[in-house]
């Protein structure tokens, strides 16, 4: 027993220590540069290689790049790996602020297997992903032919007339900003720009190895030159040369050319458009409120006979079945806490980007955070949960707080595992190892599940909540509805203008996870969120009033439902966004999409109806606690 105990701790360590690789790793944005002397060595790390056609991550070494003599990978956080990042070490060594020219890294031959893996990922416009001192290598273009904009990466290679051109020679260039009372210096930028040359060179000596096609002293042109193609039994010459150039920027602005967008007008707008929904809905709101409700509860409570009382229409005459428990109230326990765990992993991995914990320098912290936060959330789902359990007069606690625990992460878990299977068989590093996945599910059993215990026992033990007006015996029947009154009608039309407010953020979203791009303006979309819980509970309101008047009493499953509806219009939006901005052509990667889109709407479903939900439960209680009842 001792010996199982000792493992599993040994276990819960090993998945906190990944999540938590080092303490030190963990910075704050302009907190921890790093000063380089002059001659100070720089070690270039190799990252993935990257395609927004396929969506499959590879290890950079899959390919036959020259290789160290060991390569190390270095330390990882759970986000880095979830995203298939794999940083390891690589040839490509500088001398701080010493100029190099044409040195060369290695000479590999071609085997048949590696050139056609050439030939694939350059099929796929697959791009290599480098990175010095933490700053990814860019690929300096013009956009329209003006603006300076910055490509992550460099291509593989090219296909030119039904040849493979491979990208062996780079040309690196190190910004640095020096400080003018000493000679410390930190690299504000790292650029290359890739060419294809075919080395000329005599008797090859590994030792030293040296070309024809340039030396120390001349520089490579490219070009001037002979291509390199791929092809099998071929020997290819890497080659590299480095120069370095002295910048005005700041170290805490050095971001800010990968963050370069001229886009904000557009998110300007999309605040706007969303702006402009609120305020139709809260005219809407204080309307009913105001005038409308102000006005049936003055009148209700001025009924002074039996006679009028009989007479009465509209909600308070289904006051005696309003709380009536609906039908599956423990499901709508479950998902209501679900949906707390969601918002509170959602509020608080906002307020860590809008304080800069996850600025997209620090690698896979935005995962990170999110996984470690659903974990601990645990507890007020268990409590939420519960909580409203016990108001249904429920008696099966634990089985409920079970159901809390498994059912959302048992879902995406599954999903997720397949998904993991098919990336697993197109040996891709996007592929979460064996012992993440463990990680992962110890996170879960050994943290999240006993915390949904935890929040569901304090819930359940805490006096119920008591309804504003008692439920009759007999339930009260309920009147033919209007077509537009129609539980699926009313449903799907409530999810409308919650997606309108969010629907022109989304597009800046799935463009940063799907085209691999930074995704940093985390103040825009917390404002969005925001207008979003806003939307959420003022439409969920509306229509709930509106359902009550025409004397329907099943407002508990309507009102999650109406709110978290939007997420239909977000799957069909992602559909969208697939065949008109994507250019997938893999099946694997087809499915891919869908199945991680399909997992984000149920979230987000999940979510929004809690919100909604919420919003009505808040409004039926207060209307029906302002009137008098007999």
């Amino acid at each position: 027993m001792a010996k199982a105990s000792g493992e599993v701790a040994a276990a819960l360590l090993l998945a906190l220590l990944l999540v938590f690789p080092s303490a030190r790793a963990f910075y704050l944005p302009g907190v921890a540069p790093r000063d380089f002397q002059k001659g100070d060595e720089l070690q270039v790390k190799v990252n993935k290689l990257s395609s927004t056609k396929t969506q499959l991550p590879y290890d950079y070494y899959f390919l036959e790049y020259c290789k160290p003599k060991k390569i190390l990978n270095s330390a990882e956080n759970l986000g880095e790996v979830l995203r298939g990042d794999r940083i390891e070490n690589s040839v490509y060594t500088f001398n701080m602020r010493k100029d190099e020219t044409c040195k060369v890294a290695c000479r590999a031959k071609l085997s048949s297997e590696a050139a056609k893996n050439f030939k694939e990922k350059i099929d796929d416009e697959y791009r290599v992903n480098m990175i010095l001192d933490n700053l990814p290598v860019a690929f300096p273009r013009k956009r329209d032919g003006i603006t300076p904009s910055y490509e992550r990466g460099f291509r593989v290679g090219n296909k030119i007339k039904d040849k493979y051109i491979i990208n062996n020679h780079l040309s690196f260039k190190v910004m640095y900003h020096k400080d003018p009372e000493s000679e410390d210096a930190r690299i504000v930028g790292f650029e290359v720009i890739p060419s294809s040359v075919k080395h000329e060179y005599g008797e090859w000596d590994d030792k030293n190895p040296k070309v024809k096609t340039c030396t120390a002293d001349i520089k490579l042109t490219p070009g001037s030159n002979a291509l390199q193609e791929v092809a099998a039994d071929t020997y290819v010459v890497f080659s590299y040369d480095v120069t370095f150039q002295p910048s005005d920027i700041k170290w805490a602005s050095r971001w800010d050319t990968y963050l370069l967008m001229n886009d904000d007008q557009i998110h300007w707008f999309s605040i706007i458009n969303s702006l402009m929904i609120v305020l139709f809905l809260s005219g809407m709101v204080a309307m009913i409120m105001l005038r409308t409700l102000y006005r049936d509860i003055a009148n209700y409570n001025q009924l002074e006979t039996q006679d009028e009382a009989q007479e009465e229409t509209g909600w308070k005459l289904v006051h005696g079945d309003a709380f009536r428990p609906p039908v599956n109230s423990g499901l709508l326990c479950v998902y209501v806490g679900t949906g707390v765990q969601f918002f509170g992993m959602t509020l608080v991995t906002m307020i860590f980007a809008l304080l800069g914990f996850l600025s997209p320098s620090n690698r896979g912290g935005l995962m990170t955070a999110m996984v470690l936060l659903w974990v601990f959330m645990g507890l007020f789902a268990g409590y939420s949960s519960a909580r409203l359990y016990k108001m249904f007069k429920g008696s099966e606690w634990k089985k409920i707080t079970l159901k809390t625990a498994f059912m959302f992460p048992g879902i995406a878990f599954a999903i997720f595992f397949v998904l993991n299977a098919l990336i697993w068989e197109e040996k891709s590093s996007g592929a979460v190892p064996f012992g993440t996945m463990f990680a992962l599910v110890l996170l879960w059993f050994g943290i999240s599940v006993p915390l949904v215990f935890v929040g569901s026992y304090i819930g359940y033990k805490r006096p119920a909540l008591e309804d504003p007006v008692k439920t009759n015996k007999i339930p009260r029947q309920i009147p033919e509805q209007a077509w537009y009154m129609q539980p699926a009608f009313s449903v799907l039309i409530g999810g409308i203008l919650p997606f309108g407010a969010v629907f022109i953020e989304l597009f800046f979203i799935l463009t940063s996870i799907w085209l691999n791009q930074f995704y940093y303006i985390f103040g825009f979309l917390f404002l969005v969120f925001i207008i979003l819980i806003i939307t959420c509970a003022e439409i969920t309101i509306v229509l709930c009033y509106f359902q009550l008047c025409s004397e329907d009493y099943h407002w508990w499953w309507r009102a999650y439902l109406t709110a978290g509806s939007s997420a239909l219009y977000l799957f069909a939006y992602s559909a969208f966004y697939f065949f008109t901005k994507l250019e997938i052509t893999k099946v694997v990667s087809g499915i891919l999409y869908f199945g991680y889109m399909l997992i984000a709407s149920y979230a987000f479903f999940v979510l929004t109806g809690t919100i909604g939900f919420y919003a009505c439960f808040w409004f039926v209680r207060k209307i029906y606690s302002s009137v008098k009842i007999d």
